[in-house]
């Protein structure tokens, strides 16, 4: 059986049809795609799993990562911060930085292919490499560019200005820009060890190797250790409730290799739980998916209270497992949850410790909510979905000229 075959009983032999059909018009294609970290972060994740499924459809793919020092991702993280709207002071050095560290790469890469698909602002600048008539390029923005820092997205624009299309997560983060863009979510793998399903035991054995006892009701966030997702606003949540309810917080999840300040993060969380027995603070792998996923099926409640946010396919991940999702309402978020109805959206701790209470003291809302919520995303967020709308988004590219595409 083909890769793709395992993903019928999700999605139906339509889809799956559908894709072998958008596959052939692009097959023989040279595609490029390159982002800054192979793991850590929803990207990588992403790309890891799409991969072989465009080498399945016939797509000649190949995935690369842009390379560079401390400097250079202390700089792209600020950056990344200021487009999300907090004001970072930039000035000629880490321009400097940035551009640098575009021009070692692009003497290392071979960009010379059909389609070159780039994500986020750490390649942006490889842009530069574009030949005279020499395929397409495709800006893939996975962050929220609603209220940016002025001078640092004049100064990426110079850049993403020269792609033939931009992509954007969620309706609010599309630029002012003249070139085509399009928006496309991101998506979970229900394959994946990370979203597969687990037996009992399995859940059990990563409980008991975590030692995370499970007399309680367990609350838990998954994210990266950033300050953007909040995870000392999470605790302050789970202490407004703990008043009233006897539970555990769970907060799991690590780093990335382009995320300097998570060090700086995780000694603040270890700071705020002050010891708390009911506190299990799990700095974990890129690769420890299964414990991710045994996590959130062993808990009763999901978090994810970021302050800002690209997409936060944490909340998808959790929804599919039929949990229901307490979030904030930034990003991408909103297109997930449904208040009341797919999920619970806040904007306060007082509003995350309010309604943890709410959903510990109401099991059969909260088990509507994540019956709910799974099927939001089977229908809208499961991975078949992301590559059809990329396939159709590079026959677009293919064939800007003309008025309608013939698919034999």
């Amino acid at each position: 059986m083909s890769i793709l075959d395992g993903y019928e009983p999700f999605v139906g032999r339509g889809t799956l049809d559908e894709l072998r059909l958008l596959g052939r018009q692009l097959q023989g294609r040279r595609v490029i795609t390159v982002n800054s970290t192979a793991v850590g972060g929803g990207v990588a994740e992403i790309l890891n799993r799409m991969v072989p499924l465009c080498h399945e459809l016939g797509i000649d793919i190949r995935w690369d990562v842009i390379k560079g020092g401390e400097d250079f991702f202390a700089v792209t993280k600020r950056m990344h911060n200021a487009l999300h709207g907090k004001h970072e002071a930039f000035g000629a050095h880490e321009y400097d930085v940035f551009r640098d560290t575009t021009r070692r790469n692009l003497a290392e890469m071979d960009l010379d292919a059909d389609i070159v698909f780039i994500h986020d602002p750490q390649p942006a600048g490889l842009i530069e490499e574009r030949r005279a008539n020499r395929g397409r390029w495709v800006w893939r923005c996975h962050i929220d560019l609603s209220a940016p820092q002025r001078d640092v997205w004049e100064f990426l624009a110079q850049y993403v200005s020269r792609y033939d299309a931009a992509v954007f997560s969620a309706p609010q983060f599309a630029a002012q820009l003249s070139l085509p863009q399009a928006l496309i979510t991101p998506s979970i793998d229900p394959l994946s060890d990370k979203n597969r399903e687990l037996t009992q035991s399995e859940i059990d054995q990563v409980f008991e190797r975590l030692r995370i006892p499970r007399d309680k009701p367990i609350i838990t966030q998954v994210s990266r250790f950033d300050r953007l997702k909040d995870p000392v606003g999470v605790i302050a949540a789970f202490r407004l409730a703990q008043r009233y309810n006897d539970c555990r917080l769970v907060l799991a999840g690590g780093g990335a290799t382009d995320d300097p300040e998570g060090p700086a993060v995780l000694a603040a969380v270890h700071e705020a739980a002050n010891g708390d027995p009911d506190i299990h603070v799990l700095e974990l792998p890129p690769t420890a998916h299964i414990e991710i996923n045994a996590i959130q099926r062993g808990s009763t409640v999901i978090l994810q209270k970021s302050l800002k946010e690209g997409f936060g396919l944490t909340v998808s991940e959790a929804l599919w497992k039929g949990k229901p999702v307490i979030a904030g309402a930034v990003g991408g978020i909103p297109l997930q949850v449904t208040h009341r109805y797919s999920g619970i959206l806040t904007h306060t701790v007082e509003g995350t410790g309010f309604w943890i209470r709410q959903l510990l003291n109401a099991p059969d809302f909260a088990r509507r909510l994540g019956e709910n919520g799974r099927e939001h995303v089977r229908t809208n967020f499961l991975l078949t979905r992301h590559l059809r709308d990329y396939l159709l988004l590079f026959l677009f590219l293919e064939h800007a000229d003309q008025r309608t595409i013939e698919l034999s």
